[in-house]
């Protein structure tokens, strides 16, 4: 595994440039790093270390086992409610609740579609920001008249060996802050701005709603789990990198102390924040990097992604293959097709060729995300010949390829449609 060769790798004259600005002069948002430091939640037992609980039950003047037991509940059994354990005295649950377990989230609306495979909730945090996760189902059949629904996971075992039944899985995506501060001009939850950080509590209570919707059996494909977690819901991940991180560290510890997932069935995405790229990188964590990259030249990429404008095409993705050399782990490299912007055979060229400069050993995957349409956008998304031939030309380089699976379009839960926003709130009203 060489040092990246960048030589010769400039981008081409011939490349196409938007003849207008891609964002309309004088709505330009600027970038946001640093949240605001206000309206941050009540402290929560999932924002406190395995360590912490334990102390925090005896300082209460309890035996520390009340704090293996008090996790197995909330995170082995996805009891959120501690009213509800009564191997606990009926006095202390109200002690507990009161301290430690304080309501994070409250649904606003639930939207579902692709035959309820695709579930979107709308949230509403303490102090009345919005948030969204959208979880979503592959491998059911619907049934046919007759015989019983094909592909849950209880069938999956022998079933699924014999190829019966395909295998159910669920992927959840989840935000990370109330907005985002990057100011992608295709975004719709980037043009929204940013009103604050998320905590750790707050994230991961996503996931806790997402494990008892499933555990319920409400959903096609019967009970099940959260297999995969993908931090690209609202908000740029790297930006809020301290909850983060402890979101995903309670997300792969075992009970009682998380909720026990593979880190190999998590990735976090950043539209390209070097210095935390390099940060993730040491943390010992196996979890897959998505950049988001959507163009593979400087000069179009400042336009489509602010933050190039900070960190280069080049420097980003030198962080990234360092991030693959260190962990073993694949990159994925997302770029939204959209149409006579950046689906041009010759950017699908030049990606190839940077991307080829850092090592053909297996280290990346491009995934293509046909542009999803946003209220007002003037953008649609590539037409299938421009996208088919983009896929072309990555493959006449090796380069793995594979065009996105776009669920979730009707409820303005797919990628890039994430904003929570008014209009929302007045679907949710009888």
């Amino acid at each position: 595994m060489s040092a990246p060769d960048r030589r010769n790798h400039a981008a081409p004259k011939a490349l196409v440039l938007p003849a207008e600005p891609l964002a309309e002069p004088g709505t330009e948002l600027p970038l946001v790093f640093k949240a605001p430091k206000r309206n941050k939640p009540a402290p929560h037992w999932i924002d406190l270390t395995p360590d912490e609980r334990r102390a925090a039950v005896t300082e209460l003047g309890l035996p520390a086992f009340r704090a293996g037991q008090m996790g197995k509940h909330y995170f082995g059994r996805f009891e959120t409610d501690p009213s509800t354990w009564t191997d606990l005295p009926a006095d202390l649950r109200a002690t507990v609740t009161e301290k430690w377990f304080p309501n994070l989230l409250t649904q606003v609306s639930q939207q579902r579609c692709d035959g309820d495979t695709t579930v979107k909730n709308l949230w509403r945090l303490h102090d009345g920001s919005l948030v969204e996760s959208v979880l979503m189902r592959y491998g059911v059949r619907p049934a046919r008249a007759g015989e019983a629904e094909l592909g849950s996971e209880a069938d999956s075992g022998e079933a699924g060996r014999t190829g019966t039944h395909q295998r159910v899985r669920s992927t959840l995506c989840i935000s990370s802050q109330a907005g985002c501060g990057m100011a992608c001009p295709f975004c719709a939850t980037g043009q929204g701005g940013l009103q604050r950080n998320m905590s750790t509590g707050e994230i991961i209570s996503q996931v806790l709603e997402a494990e008892k919707l499933l555990a319920s059996g409400a959903l096609p494909g019967g009970p099940g789990r959260v297999n995969n977690i993908v931090f690209m819901g609202m908000g740029e991940p790297m930006a809020n990198y301290k909850a983060v991180m402890a979101a995903v560290r309670t997300l792969v510890a075992p009970p009682p102390d998380g909720i026990g997932m593979s880190a190999r069935g998590i990735t976090v995405s950043t539209v390209g924040l070097v210095p935390r790229i390099q940060q993730l990188t040491t943390e010992g964590l196996p979890v897959t990097l998505a950049l988001s990259l959507h163009a593979p030249d400087d000069e179009l990429r400042d336009e489509l992604v602010p933050i190039n404008t900070r960190y280069k095409v080049d420097e980003v993705l030198d962080a990234a293959w360092e991030y693959a050399k260190q962990t073993k782990r694949r990159v994925s490299i997302e770029y939204i097709m959209i149409k006579d912007i950046n689906d041009q055979a010759e950017r699908a060229r030049l990606l190839a060729k940077r991307l080829k400069a850092r090592g053909d050993w297996g280290w990346v995957h491009v995934n293509l995300i046909p542009l999803n349409p946003t209220p007002g956008s003037k953008w649609t998304a590539s037409r299938k010949a421009d996208e088919r031939e983009f896929v072309r030309v990555l493959e006449s380089y090796q380069i793995p390829v594979t065009v996105r699976d776009t669920r979730g379009q009707e409820i303005d839960g797919a990628c890039g449609q994430l904003a929570a926003s008014e209009r929302d709130l007045v679907a949710a009203q009888p």
